[in-house]
Formats: C-alpha cells, sequence, structure tokens
C-alpha cells in the first residue's frame, strides 16, 4: 500500500523497493542483519520499520535490548546515508492494546520512542490510534484483523503514512531544492548498541568435534519450516559435547539460530572466562523451525576476541533434542 501511494506521489520517480521483513524477527536480528539485507542494495533514501509486537511477543525484550536493536537500525541507516529518512512505525497485539488503553506505552514501543526522539525519526502510532477507536467504539479487534492485520486494519496504517507524507510536503520544493544531512548525535544512547552490527557466516566457525557446515536435509527433521531458509548452509550440532571456536572483534558476539522442536541448550565462553547456559528452544519452537537471534554477550570490552561454544547435555523439558542450527554468528 505505501508503495503504491509513493508511486502515486511521485509518479516520475523511478523507485527501488526491498522488502527485508522476516516474520518473527526482533530488532536485534534486524540491526545485525541490516547491512546485508537492507544497506547493502543502495543508499536507502526512505526505511520504514516496525519492530514493537515482536520485540514484545517474540523476543520480550526489556527497555535496554530494545533500545540496542532499534538504535541500531536508525543509527547504522544515518550512518550509511546521512540523507535517509526513517520512519519507526509501531503495530500492535492484545497485551500491547490493553496497555495503550490503560494509558500506558508498552516498553518496546516507548523504548523506540526515545531512539525516534534522540534521532529525530518520524513515528506513526498505529497501535495508539487502533486502541483510540476501539475505545471509541469506531473500531473492534475483530475488524482490525487482529496481531497481523486484515488489509482493511493495515489500510489503517497506510493512511497515517499517507497523511504523514502530506504534512512533511505540504509546499512545493523550489527547483534548486537540496537535500540536507540529518545530524548524527556523536554519542549513541547506548554505546553498546548494535549500530556495528554484522553477520558473520557459519563457515567461519573452527569446529572443534561433532559439527559440521551442511543443507539440513529439513523434509527428515520435525516440525515447520518456512522456504526463505530453503537451501542455505548451517552449521549443525546434535550430540552433547560437540564443540566449536570462533574469533572476532567488537563488543557482543551471539548467533542468529533456526530453533525447532529439538532445539537444545549451548554454553558459551568468551576469551577463557566461565561458561554460560544458552536456551535456544523458544515457546514458538513446538512446531516450527523458529528464527532467533540469541546474544551470548553484548557488554564486552571493544577488541579481539574468541567464543567457544558447545552443546550442553541438559535441554529444554519442551525439547525432543539437543540440536543447533546457526544460520550466521552475529557481532557488534
Amino acid at each position: 500500500m505505501v508503495m503504491e501511494l509513493l508511486e502515486q506521489r511521485f509518479p516520475e520517480t523511478e523507485f527501488t523497493f526491498t522488502d527485508a521483513g522476516i516474520s518473527s524477527t526482533c530488532s536485534t536480528t534486524g540491526a545485525f542483519r541490516l547491512q546485508d539485507h537492507v544497506l547493502s542494495k543502495g543508499p536507502v533514501d526512505l526505511l520504514f520499520v516496525e519492530f514493537a509486537v515482536n520485540d514484545d511477543q517474540d523476543a520480550r525484550h526489556g527497555r535496554r535490548e530494545c533500545i540496542r536493536g532499534m538504535e541500531g537500525v536508525v543509527r547504522r541507516t544515518r550512518v550509511h546515508n546521512a540523507d535517509a529518512d526513517i520512519v519507526i512505525t509501531y503495530f500492535v497485539n492484545p497485551e500491547m492494546l490493553e496497555t495503550w488503553q490503560s494509558g500506558r506505552a508498552p516498553v518496546p514501543a516507548a523504548a523506540h520512542r526515545e531512539v525516534a526522539e534522540y534521532y529525530q525519526v518520524s513515528t506513526i502510532n498505529l497501535a495508539k490510534e487502533v486502541a483510540d477507536r476501539i475505545a471509541a467504539g469506531r473500531l473492534t479487534w475483530e475488524q482490525f484483523g487482529g496481531t497481523h492485520p486484515k488489509p482493511w486494519g493495515n489500510q489503517i496504517c497506510a493512511s497515517m503514512i499517507d497523511r504523514l507524507m502530506s504534512k512533511a510536503w505540504t509546499r512545493r520544493l523550489p527547483e534548486d531544492a537540496k537535500a540536507e544531512a540529518h545530524k548524527l548525535p556523536e554519542k549513541p544512547l547506548d554505546e553498546k548498541s548494535y549500530f556495528r552490527g554484522r553477520l558473520t557466516g557459519p563457515e567461519e566457525a573452527e569446529i572443534v568435534r561433532d559439527m559440521t557446515v551442511v543443507v539440513p536435509e529439513w523434509s527428515k527433521i520435525k516440525g515447520g519450516f518456512r522456504s526463505r531458509f530453503a537451501g542455505k548452509e548451517l552449521l549443525c550440532g546434535s550430540k552433547p559435547g560437540a564443540e566449536m571456536r570462533l574469533r572476532f572483534g567488537g563488543t557482543a558476539i551471539g548467533a542468529y539460530v533456526l530453533a525447532g522442536p529439538d532445539a537444545g541448550i549451548v554454553e558459551t565462553s568468551i576469551d577463557g572466562g566461565a561458561y554460560r547456559k544458552c536456551n535456544l528452544y523458544h515457546d514458538y519452537s513446538k512446531g516450527l523451525h523458529y528464527p532467533r537471534t540469541v546474544v551470548f554477550d553484548g557488554d564486552l570490552e571493544p577488541g579481539e576476541h574468541e567464543l567457544r561454544l558447545r552443546i550442553s547435555a541438559e535441554k529444554d523439558e519442551r525439547s525432543s533434542g539437543h540440536a543447533m542450527r546457526v544460520l550466521h554468528f552475529v557481532a557488534n
């Protein structure tokens, strides 16, 4: 809908649209994959971003992680192109709807608003619009379409974006008009935000034992599988004690994984430190190889580090195995 709005407003402009949404993923994943999936396509003029719902119901992020992810997206985009305009949208789920109706902002939306205000980024508060209309009796949750809105519900959001465009472009620009770079704050809101985030291929890992980089035989593995991940090589292991090492630079290290019904627990050590456990199994893993990013440590000192990772003999009681399937390692 928004693509059509832009084409109608600027009929002589040739647009390149990049649809980089991945269902289920949060702003942490978004920040780490931004370079490969969005910025690599060219200088981005206008970016629409929404992670309010998935930062809430999927990742269950607190304020810090919401800021680190969203600031990672916003600051990295502005470093990439200082002229880039950004619009942050807040969608809504039932629990968030109740929070808005009680007069409060859910944690993700409040954190994303902090980022938006700091970087002077426009926002579309679809969530509050829906809450207000329902309270006024002009809309029902069923009419809107729920967490994943129907076309009619999405049209409400598109119309709000259209009004934002009208407000921004009320007057015709003079012939000699030039884009003015947005001022980038000297310091980030959080020094450890993921604005230096990047993906590292699974082949970069040094396998110590019982792991391999391979395209999984998904047809033989229990659980739903999304076709967008078909044919991709993953670092896979399923035996307790399987181990790998990875050298990396930066302040954070983690993994972008597909965590299905057999997802296990991994133990990680940074620079020879004590091992920490990380449960890959997610509430939504029961029937789906669920895409999620787990950050093993996001508070390292800048510099070169080594990750040691091994599969634990322990597992979530809901899981049928000890599997780890890594699409990418993520570092900041």
